[in-house]
């Protein structure tokens, strides 16, 4: 099972889509068409293929508008479902739960199509020793969501933001005046538990960077036979990650290079929704 978020994260989250939905007067289709004591049972089930990800916004998003509802989930996050495949049911008042439903729906929507998008990366490379990972192209205010649902989908997550790891892009070189002054300097000011990754955008690059060691370098839009030199030259002194072009149909060949680590922007900021609907019981 993939360890859950803390209901801390979650919780902000979910009340700030609810108040973007509910507007200054709240549900008027249901206050206006349903009792106000009628209870409805229903199922969330999907409508095709994917990896869940989301039930914990799923059920925070319910009990924000009714905390009597029930919420039983039949699958865990990180699962695979098929078409048809009941997620979770549950049991609330109705005019509740069909105001929490499009919130819901979103939430998990988005979450389970980063986690199956990331699976297609990880099924793709399956074999090699390449470990799929996201980047910080996230939507503002979900990057803790969308990267766990990364996790969900069997990726590793890359830096969370500025401050737990020193990568050194190159605006950071340029205006450091190289890539070896750069690293050098990071290294003077990182503490001991701060790693730091250096970007090269080629090969001539790449012996400076080697000669500062330090623990990744990234290897940004290199061609095929580049990625397989800079394997060939880092010799295992340090992990190599390619960036850059990747996409299902490269995401091998790029593997089979032997790089350590392939980020993939696209998993956070271009995966589709999964399909996923609520229909009464």
């Amino acid at each position: 099972m993939i360890e859950p978020l803390p209901d801390l994260l979650i919780e902000p989250i979910v009340r700030a889509a609810l108040a973007e939905d509910l507007g200054r007067a709240g549900d008027i289709t249901s206050a206006a068409c349903i009792d106000a004591d009628a209870r409805l049972l229903a199922r969330f089930a999907g409508r095709k293929f994917g990896i869940v990800s989301g039930l914990a916004c799923v059920r925070h998003t319910i009990l924000a508008m009714d905390p009597t509802a029930t919420f039983e989930p039949a699958v865990h996050d990180g699962d695979p479902i098929q078409a048809g495949t009941v997620i979770a049911r549950v049991e609330a008042n109705a005019r509740a739960l069909l105001a929490a439903e499009r919130t819901a729906l979103n939430l998990m929507g988005h979450l389970s199509g980063i986690a199956t998008l990331t699976h297609a990366y990880v099924e793709a490379v399956k074999g090699t020793s390449a470990t799929i990972t996201d980047t910080r192209k996230t939507t503002p205010g979900l990057r803790a969501l969308e990267k766990y649902a990364v996790r969900c989908g069997g990726g590793v997550n890359h830096r969370f933001g500025l401050d737990d790891a020193i990568l050194i892009k190159d605006n950071h070189v340029a205006a450091a005046g190289g890539v070896g002054p750069a690293i050098r300097r990071a290294r003077a000011a990182a503490g001991h538990l701060v790693k730091v990754e250096a970007e090269v955008d080629g090969l001539d690059q790449l012996g400076a960077a080697l000669a500062e060691r330090p623990d990744v370098i990234m290897l940004d839009n290199f061609s095929l036979e580049d990625l397989r030199t800079a394997v060939a030259r880092a010799k295992g002194q340090v992990v190599l990650e390619a960036s850059g072009g990747v996409n299902l149909e490269t995401v091998r060949a790029i593997a089979e290079t032997g790089v350590d680590v392939i980020s993939v922007g696209a998993l956070t900021h271009s995966a589709p929704v999964l399909d996923i609907g609520l229909d009464a019981d």
